[in-house]
C-alpha cells in the first residue's frame, strides 16, 4: 500500500516551521506566540463547526421539504 500522507513528516516539519520562528523570542514572546496560535486554531475550529451546522440545517430543511411533498402527492393520490 502506497502512502499519500507522512504524519510524522508533517509534524516534524510543523515543529521545524515553530521552532524557526520562536528561537529568538522571549518566553513572553514566545507565550503570546502559543496564545495567538491557539486563538487562530480556535476561530477556524468555530468556522468549521458553522459550515457544519449550515450544512445539517439545509440537509434537514430538503427532508422536511421533500417529506411535505411525498405526504401531499400520496393525499392527492388516495383522493383520486
Amino acid at each position: 500500500m502506497k502512502k499519500t500522507f507522512d504524519c510524522v513528516e508533517m509534524k516534524r516539519k510543523a515543529q521545524e516551521r515553530i521552532y524557526e520562528e520562536t528561537k529568538d523570542m522571549s518566553r513572553e514572546e514566545e507565550l503570546e506566540y502559543f496564545h495567538k496560535a491557539g486563538e487562530r486554531f480556535r476561530r477556524e475550529l468555530e468556522a468549521l463547526r458553522e459550515k457544519k451546522n449550515k450544512a445539517r440545517q439545509k440537509k434537514a430543511s430538503v427532508t422536511k421539504a421533500r417529506k411535505k411533498t411525498s405526504v401531499k402527492s400520496s393525499l392527492k393520490s388516495k383522493k383520486s
